[in-house]
């Protein structure tokens, strides 16, 4: 059997622009990130459809929390947009690998502080679709880093919040 039509005009150029069935997924790229463990935190999340596109992306100040407070923070948030826009399916990239084993279930979520936040992110995914949990090296989710960077440099100063 030949080629099909879809990927005989995509072969002749004229579906330039249009997103290949294989990659018409909507990216989100979520970090969380404590400045001291725990320390002043903050979320940062990009979310972006099928064709490329930056549809929303957010940061937020979260006070003092640890790392894995604030990546949990992060992927709820960003789950709670991509259910805002209709994203499906869907692929989390984030470069908390802790987080990543956890949802996909590889590893038990075993620190109290975090079972709430797992099952809050548990349900937020459940509303949507298709989502699939993806680690990333930290300079593959640049975007979600700069986000939070840039939050915390905003941010007053709370290190007198600090429990150190």
């Amino acid at each position: 059997m030949g080629p099909s039509v879809l990927e005989s005009l995509r072969a002749l150029g004229y579906l330039r622009g249009v997103p290949h069935p294989s990659s018409a997924h909507w990216t989100l790229r979520c970090d969380g990130g404590a400045r001291g463990n725990p320390g002043p935190g903050a979320l940062g999340y990009s979310l972006v459809d099928p064709s490329g596109r930056e549809v929303e992306a957010r940061g937020e100040i979260l006070g003092v929390v640890t790392n894995n407070v604030a990546e949990y923070r992060a992927l709820i948030a960003g789950l709670e947009s991509a259910a805002r826009h209709g994203a499906d399916p869907l692929r989390v990239c984030l470069d908390s690998e802790l987080v990543v084993r956890q949802m996909t279930g590889v590893y038990r979520v075993k620190q109290a502080g975090l079972k709430p936040l797992h099952a809050e992110a548990a349900r937020a995914a459940a509303r949507l679709g298709s989502v699939q949990f993806v680690a990333v090296r930290r300079e593959d989710n640049a975007r979600a880093d700069q986000i939070v960077n840039q939050t915390l440099d905003r941010a007053p100063d709370m290190s007198s919040e600090s429990p150190r």
